[in-house]
């Protein structure tokens, strides 16, 4: 049998990485969904699940894989993206000096949006939107505060709901403030995700905000994901943190965005 030709190998390392990044975000995914998203054939999607296996990433099941670490993350309510929390902390709080007391606010879900809803404990008179279970917990029970949460298809890896059912719930809402959180942002393609289902819910979000602000540590900056929400003009504000490359700062700014550096 030859062997697989260097350019070969590093197209499955590719496609690889978005299938894991997908199920990070989903949870699970069946091989024939993926086959469709990535143009490639059920048989390549399945060899590409049985490497990933192999690395003890994921569990093969009948028609698809799982997370492996999926139950585990569950029980102990635990977010899958966990990297870079101090930048995220510091974004956290920059965010939340954002917000008033009285405000009525879209908390999307994700762990830097999770610090954001942190660093708001003790606001007064708040209504607070969110498709994050992790952050309805933490302040649904919080005097001051009037919580409601979406409808849609739960994901495990973010503890999310999401779909179009999820987008639904904001037809029709108005809010002052979206904290909105991605995967990348380009200055070229704009915002970014490693699945499909999250991008009617997050186009709902920004319907539905008369301010939308991005908070994404500066690792986020310059990269690509799998699928694109919008380009750079659906936000107004992107806080991050100050990783931030000068030349990047100034390209956000130049398109018409505030960029505060925590």
């Amino acid at each position: 049998m030859n062997a697989p030709l260097p350019g070969s190998r590093k197209l499955g390392e590719t496609r690889r990485n978005t299938i894991l990044e997908w199920l990070q975000e989903e949870g699970n995914a069946r091989v024939r969904d993926l086959a469709q998203a990535l143009g490639v054939s059920e048989v390549t999607v399945r060899q590409d699940l049985e490497k990933l296996e192999a690395d003890g990433h994921v569990v093969r099941e009948h028609g698809g894989a799982y997370l492996k670490s999926m139950r585990q993350q569950v029980r102990a309510m635990a977010l899958q993206h966990l990297d870079n929390m101090d930048a995220k902390r510091k974004i956290g709080r920059a965010a939340a000096a954002l917000i008033g007391d009285g405000e009525t606010i879209i908390l999307d879900s994700g762990s830097t949006t999770t610090e954001i809803a942190a660093n708001i404990l003790g606001h007064r008179d708040m209504t607070v939107i969110t498709n994050a279970l992790n952050i309805a917990l933490m302040l649904g029970a919080e005097p001051g505060f009037d919580v409601h949460m979406t409808g849609g298809h739960f994901k495990p890896p973010t503890l999310s709901l999401s779909g179009e059912r999820s987008a639904d719930y904001f037809n029709g809402l108005f809010v002052q403030k979206l904290f909105l959180a991605t995967a990348a942002i380009d200055v070229e393609v704009g915002l970014t995700y490693p699945t499909l289902s999250d991008l009617a819910v997050k186009r709902a979000m920004i319907g539905a905000a008369e301010r939308v602000i991005l908070a994404a540590d500066s690792s986020k900056i310059g990269a690509r994901s799998f699928s694109a929400l919008g380009g750079l003009d659906v936000i107004h504000v992107l806080v991050t943190d100050e990783g931030i490359r000068d030349e990047d700062r100034a390209a956000i700014a130049a398109a018409g965005v505030e960029v505060i550096v925590a």
